[in-house]
């Protein structure tokens, strides 16, 4: 499996905002490809959030996230997403393979 993780922080007061973009961010990205994500809040740090997203594998990916990207109501959402972020803290991602045992 191809697994895209990212790090990021909301501000505090914008959690509910925030998931709000993401379930309607799961129907487009819903309407392409087969996928699962989590969610995870930091314990230390509660502005710290990281999403990780497992998909079938990377060639799927890479076919439809550029489809998903020009759409409109995706860039919008993206566009809503960053004004949630906690000022001078920048996105995070990064690329694995899922092995198992």
């Amino acid at each position: 499996m191809f697994v895209k993780v990212y790090t990021y922080h909301i501000q505090h007061d914008k959690v509910a905002e925030y998931l709000a973009i993401q379930e309607k961010a799961f129907k487009i990205y819903n309407r392409y490809l087969d996928f699962q994500t989590i969610y995870l809040q930091s314990k230390e740090d509660n502005t710290k959030w990281m999403e990780i997203t497992k998909y079938k594998d990377e060639e799927e990916y890479k076919k439809c996230i550029d489809l998903i990207n020009k759409s409109e109501e995706i860039q919008e959402l993206f566009n809503a997403f960053q004004s949630l972020l906690v000022s001078q803290m920048k996105i995070s991602e990064e690329d694995f393979i899922e092995r198992k045992i």
